[in-house]
């Protein structure tokens, strides 16, 4: 037997939305326009299979760099061809100093993850390798799959592109073990994806920030909340043109988001 599973040759299509369970919410468009933002977000109820969405079009249609949610699927061909060990896996800091502190050291694959450091999965993908990485994102079925020029940066400079519904597909098939991965490598994933917990929550989610040119900045928020082990999926995409801005708002936009459907108290 192969020391990792062969994925499925037809490609994965992501859960979708349709117009039948769809409720779209306008009076979420108070939060981005106080965040000076503009973008999307998607909230799927597990329980019920029903959506909350504001800018459908947005949502539904448009493709946009991962940037650095492509760590969930970096990490998870990782660990399920060897090339990462386990979460404590530690790779060295290559001494050159960026403008992130948090990455000028010695991390492991949780403490990467957490400080979303790009040098680490980089050198995860020079690791993996164009070939096999193509494999798995054809099998996959991931964004447009373009993955064309180097493959420490494919994620990162346009190439590859995702509507936010895929990317809310993609959440959810890792939280049931549906994605063609060993459980074991989409528990790993799942657990460093694991931000905040207490006694009323859990939330789950990646962050991803990235430059599509013409002034843009590009926020991504994509993950879960779980409340009485009952999860919802959901997906946060925003944009400006104000520098570090979509930095510096995702989370608390978000939080808001999430505050105003009536998360965070353990009652849903």
């Amino acid at each position: 037997m192969t020391r990792f599973l062969i994925p499925c040759l037809l490609a994965m299509i992501f859960s979708g939305c349709s117009s039948n369970n769809v409720q779209e919410d306008e009076s979420l468009k108070v939060y981005f326009d106080s965040a000076g933002v503009k973008g999307c977000f998607g909230l799927l109820n597990n329980g019920d299979n029903n959506f909350i969405i504001y800018n459908l079009s947005r949502y539904r249609d448009s493709s946009y760099t991962p940037a650095s949610t492509f760590k969930i699927v970096n990490s998870l061909i990782g660990i399920q061809t060897g090339v990462i060990r386990d979460e404590n896996m530690l790779i060295k800091w290559d001494g050159v100093k960026r403008w992130n502190e948090e990455w000028n050291k010695d991390l492991t694959m949780k403490e990467a993850f957490a400080v979303s450091a790009v040098p680490y999965f980089q050198e995860v993908a020079r690791r993996i390798g164009h070939d096999t990485m193509k494999m798995w994102i054809d099998s996959l079925g991931y964004g447009n799959r373009d993955i064309s020029g180097p493959v420490d940066s494919f994620w990162l400079n346009n190439t590859l592109k995702i509507k936010p519904d895929e990317q809310l597909g993609l959440v959810k098939k890792l939280y049931f073990d549906q994605l063609p991965f060993f459980k074991r490598t989409q528990e790993i994933v799942q657990s460093v994806m694991l931000r905040e917990q207490n006694s009323n929550y859990k939330l789950y989610y990646k962050t991803g920030w990235g430059f599509p040119g013409h002034g843009v900045e590009l926020g991504w928020v994509v993950g879960w909340i779980e409340e009485n082990r009952h999860p919802y999926f959901f997906v946060l995409n925003i944009e400006s043109t104000v520098p570090d801005r979509v930095y510096e708002v995702r989370i608390k936009l978000l939080k808001d988001i999430l505050a105003h459907l009536g998360f965070f108290n353990g009652k849903k």
